[in-house]
């Protein structure tokens, strides 16, 4: 980290003084449920398998955004998987002082057809990042719908990070 970073971190807070100050703490990460990894860190980019909303003890949220499931509600679904996330980052990493900046989400959104405010969702994860990250958890973002995922979960993201060299 050069001067200016440090500088700029000890001004606002560390990743792990903001989470404290959120009241997060994070969880085992969540373990792949299929034939894949969680992560893949490649030089001085971590790649992160998607998560879904699962709480600490395991469970689950499901169902269709736009039906049985509010906006809000799957907003709050999508935070608790950019905590899974951050959880995925952590044992990555070891330390999420590595992370330079989140460079870009994937966010799906289990919608009706007829929703249109995937956004709204999946902010539930960038306000996260932003909060977690300051101006590093700014990122590029998709988030679109899908007819269903695995599941039936509400919510599924992926994240690219990169790193301090």
């Amino acid at each position: 980290m050069n001067q200016s970073s440090a500088q700029a971190e000890s001004a606002q807070g560390s990743p792990y003084e903001r989470l404290s100050t959120l009241g997060i703490a994070l969880p085992p990460p969540p373990p792949p449920i299929a034939n894949f990894v969680t992560h893949v860190l490649e030089g001085n980019m971590l790649y992160l398998s998607g998560q879904g909303p699962r709480e600490a003890d395991g469970t689950m949220h499901f169902g269709k955004v736009g039906a049985e499931v509010g906006i809000e509600q799957a907003y709050r679904h999508a935070r608790l998987t950019g905590i899974n996330l951050l959880a995925v980052m952590q044992d990555a990493l070891g330390d999420l002082k590595r992370v330079k900046r989140v460079v870009k989400l994937l966010g799906m959104v289990n919608a009706t057809p007829d929703f249109a405010d995937h956004p709204s969702v999946i902010n539930g994860c960038s306000d996260l990042f932003i909060e977690v990250f300051g101006a590093a958890g700014q990122h590029a973002r998709s988030a679109v719908g899908f007819g269903s995922l695995p599941g039936n979960i509400t919510v599924e993201i992926e994240a690219i990070v990169a790193l301090h060299g």
